[in-house]
């Protein structure tokens, strides 16, 4: 049995590509069965992987004198085998209360807290811990059971960072068996045995359930299923990655924002976005995200909030729902709250923001949230545009000088295009400011165009932002709305300012 043990675990080094020649490695040893046999395969394997091996403990201060034992078992053991020995200790009960986590994930993130800094101190190229596959089944089990989307089906990953589980295709049983031939003592943690925790029910009810009434290899089969879901987990993350790249735009640090097509169409952007009437969103006629492009889609959102808050945790399947929900069924300045991320929608543009960063940015701005910029319009040649890029708000506005045919006139009088011979030039692009008002082509009556907005739905959030355009000062035009009365085309008009505009 050692040496089929040995085979299995240098073939698993291999394979995954954990250690190489040279490598100062920490071995994670609880006291427990799995990481006792890791220490003592190791011990056999050490000249033939060519590393320098210490060991190290983490000490949760949980269980009183029982884990001061354990602490001693394993200083103890790694004396016997020639190893250095370093503990850390932590009040995990304590961090667990002030930091809102359940004492599971408390004691996790310590303990790996501590294997960080332990490597950074000593120059540890690798930790390894001894998940076996039996803590393979029983997470694919307890995601299963909260509800987890494929990703979760892929479990434990043997390779994580400094992390790496050489241990991850054997059984516990088998390494028990091997400890025993050995005459190897190991420490037993009795809170284990606490079936209060889903994990401990999962270990000790439901896995015996499945070996005893369904499948005596349903262990091994997990173990494979989760195997089969990384493998197709790496293609996915990578096509993501190369997706947001190429769609999504970092604003700062903690903002990234992209458009709205581009999530719901993240393979091609569809005709019928290209084609959109000016000033008209361009997800406005998507009523909802395609089935063939939703696995990418939701994909795209997890990795914009995996960007932003560092890890996919807390970020449920519901959120991101909401998140598509947002994009296909709302209107500008409509947001959402993720854990610890901002989702608005401005435009045609999902913006996604950090808590901290968000509320940090509406103290700069004084709570207002109102992008300010101003920009004066270059008198476009004759059939030609002149362009604006508005990076606040991330639109570019195009004006173009076109010749007014009948045909045309009925169609767009009164909405994007002016006359052009009846402009008092130079023309400003700039945010709305209080006490805006102008006279509407179609209206009796000069109105606010604070009012208007209101009327048109507009959320108050964005409002300080619209885009208008004036001349010599006066309101002539604002995105979505008509243009003002005296420069609207008429009987006599023979040349047309076409406004259109379109997301960056």
């Amino acid at each position: 049995m050692k040496q089929e043990f040995h085979k299995r675990v240098r073939e698993a080094i291999a394979r995954h590509a954990m250690l190489r020649p040279g490598d100062r490695i920490g071995l994670g040893v609880s006291g427990g069965a799995d990481s006792v046999a890791m220490l003592l395969i190791f011990a056999e394997l050490q000249a033939q992987l060519g590393i320098t091996i210490q060991v190290l403990h983490f000490h949760h201060q949980l269980r009183g004198e029982e884990a001061d034992q354990d602490e001693l078992f394993v200083k103890e053991l790694a004396t016997e085998f020639g190893f250095e020995f370093e503990c850390g200790r932590a009040d995990v009960a304590g961090e667990a209360i002030a930091q809102g986590w359940n004492l599971e994930d408390a004691a996790r993130r310590l303990r790996y807290k501590f294997f960080a800094s332990a490597a950074e101190a000593r120059g540890l190229n690798r930790v390894a811990v001894a998940h076996t596959a039996n803590d393979q089944a029983e997470t694919v089990l307890s995601h299963l059971l909260r509800g987890t989307g494929l990703t979760g089906l892929a479990g434990i990953y043997p390779v994580a960072g400094l992390i790496v589980r050489p241990l991850l295709e054997l059984g516990r049983e088998e390494l028990r068996e091997y400890l025993s031939d050995l005459g190897q003592p190991w420490r037993e943690d009795a809170s284990n045995l606490d079936t209060s925790h889903m994990r401990a029910r999962i270990r000790h009810q439901l896995i015996p359930l499945l070996l005893r009434d369904f499948d005596a290899a349903a262990v091994k089969r997990l173990a494979r299923l989760a195997m089969h879901a990384r493998e197709d987990e790496t293609f996915w993350r990578s096509l993501e990655q190369e997706r947001f790249q190429f769609l999504a735009t970092r604003e700062s640090s903690s903002a990234i924002s992209l458009n709205i097509a581009d999530l719901l169409f993240p393979m091609q952007l569809p005709i019928a976005c290209v084609a959109a009437a000016p000033g008209e969103a361009r997800g406005a006629s998507i009523s909802s995200a395609p089935l063939e492009t939703m696995a990418l889609t939701r994909r795209l959102v997890r990795h914009i909030f995996a960007q932003l808050r560092g890890s996919r945790e807390q970020l449920t399947s519901k959120h991101v729902d909401c998140v598509i929900d947002l994009a296909t069924r709302s209107q500008s300045g409509s947001r959402i709250d993720l854990p610890g991320v901002c989702v608005e929608r401005i435009f045609d543009r999902l913006r996604f923001t950090s808590v901290s960063a968000a509320m940090d940015g509406a103290r700069i701005l004084g709570d207002s949230g109102v992008h300010n910029f101003s920009y004066s319009v270059p008198r476009p040649a004759p059939l030609e545009s002149a362009s604006i890029v508005v990076t606040e708000i991330h639109r570019r506005f195009n004006l173009k000088m076109v010749d007014w045919p009948p045909a045309q006139r009925d169609t767009i009088v009164g909405w994007g295009a002016l006359d052009f011979d009846r402009i008092q030039w130079p023309l400003v692009l700039r945010n709305w400011r209080p006490g805006d008002s102008y006279h509407p082509h179609g209206s009796r009556r000069v109105r606010k165009l604070k009012r208007l907005l209101l009327e048109s739905r507009v959320p108050q959030s964005v409002r300080g932002s619209w885009p208008v355009l004036t001349s010599k000062g006066k309101v002539i035009w604002a995105s979505g709305c008509p243009v003002a009365e005296e420069l609207a085309p008429r009987a006599g008009t023979q040349t047309g300012l076409i406004i259109g505009e379109e997301e960056l």
